[in-house]
């Protein structure tokens, strides 16, 4: 299982990244689909999920300006995040499951300046 996400960068407070999340090695539409987070210091927390029948979940810090999406052709998973703070500066990672084995990408940074 191979997760490689792209799409990182800086941005001003009140911008706009999208991050994306390219799958191999698994049957994608079957696999619920996870971005998290890791700031400086604080433990990796779950930010938004796309599961395999459809549903999205979102952390409440993030509800209203973060929107997860698929693409079960593409195998990719996007993270698209607007009205960014400075507090959403952290490493992003794709993640899924397989198993129960789960298996993360190498991440990507996100810094937001104030």
């Amino acid at each position: 299982v191979q997760l490689v996400e792209s799409g990182g960068g800086s941005v001003q407070a009140g911008g706009s990244l999208r991050l994306s999340c390219k799958a191999s090695g698994i049957n994608f539409r079957l696999h619920t689909m996870n971005w998290y987070r890791q700031a400086p210091g604080k433990e990796r927390e779950l930010v938004a999920t796309f599961t395999s029948d459809g549903a999205t979940d979102y952390a409440d810090s993030v509800k209203g300006r973060f929107t997860i999406s698929r693409d079960n052709v593409r195998r990719t998973t996007s993270l698209q995040m607007s009205s960014l703070k400075p507090e959403d500066t952290a490493v992003y990672y794709c993640n899924t499951q397989r198993g129960g084995t789960p298996f993360w990408g190498r991440g990507t940074l996100v810094t937001v300046s104030s």
